[in-house]
């Protein structure tokens, strides 16, 4: 794929849906906290999202799939920053959210500048960190402004689609022998993580059946995935593969039980 190639595929969806795993779904305006919540959480996903994408592109893994990936993330990102921007409840998360901005500059032009290749791999894996952290920082702020508990489980529920990303960003990073020194106690640490907020999650006295549903799926799911990280033995190219496609199928059903955690009243 050629720079020109890679570019239309990224740039040119401006204003596209969330594809790839949550096909179809739109998103509007901010519509109060628990919605900018959500899409602050969202935020942080996307930034795993589009670096998983890269590499995934890069290496042909689920090519196709992959290349409407970082389109689709590319753009949802800029929609949402720009609502999240104009919803701002404090001084503070304006200011966050103007430095996630200008991290996220940074980190547009690495991901789009040239088609993916293993030089420009480690830039996008230093600058993905920055705008996670920020988009983070945005999305806890909400919290404590909403006080509430459901803006807690919203933050919990949203933070576990990120995890989703970064564990199969870390994986397919070490696949194509690019990954940092540290990623494989990253990728060790978000394992743990996910484990004890799916727990608190499953606990959460205000479940609703369908969300408790929704949450068993998912500790079904997890089983598959913790496996396709485990096995390192095989077809690594098949093995990449499952990364990809399990990683999509929990991003999907946790971005659906957030959005059910948001309509909590």
């Amino acid at each position: 794929m050629n720079k020109r190639q890679f570019l239309g595929a990224g740039l040119a969806v401006a204003g596209a849906t969330f594809v790839g795993g949550l096909a179809g779904v739109t998103y509007a305006q901010v519509t109060g906290m628990n919605d900018a919540i959500n899409k602050a959480g969202r935020q942080r996903m996307l930034s795993q999202r589009l670096a998983k994408g890269y590499l995934q592109v890069g290496q042909g893994i689920d090519a196709e799939r992959s290349q409407r990936i970082v389109g689709a993330s590319l753009a949802l990102f800029e929609k949402q920053l720009a609502e999240l921007r104009s919803f701002a409840p404090s001084a503070e998360n304006k200011n966050t959210l103007d430095e996630a901005g200008r991290a996220w500059l940074s980190y547009r032009a690495a991901l789009t500048s040239r088609a993916p290749n293993p030089q420009d791999a480690k830039p996008v894996l230093a600058l993905n960190e920055d705008v996670l952290a920020l988009a983070h920082a945005a999305t806890v702020q909400l919290e404590k402004l909403s006080g509430t508990n459901t803006g807690h489980l919203v933050n919990i529920s949203g933070r576990q689609r990120m995890l989703s990303q970064r564990m199969a960003k870390f994986y397919q990073a070490l696949h194509w022998g690019v990954a940092p020194a540290d990623a494989p106690a990253k990728l060790a640490q978000a394992r743990k993580e996910f484990v004890a907020a799916l727990a608190e999650l499953a606990a959460a006295p205000r479940n609703t059946p369908e969300i408790s549903s929704e949450i068993a799926l998912v500790q079904q799911q997890w089983i598959f995935f913790d496996n396709a990280l485990s096995v390192t033995g095989g077809d690594r190219a098949k093995l990449a593969l499952n990364v990809a496609t399990t990683s999509e199928r929990i991003l999907e059903t946790m971005d659906g039980i957030t959005g059910m955690y948001e309509k909590l009243a």
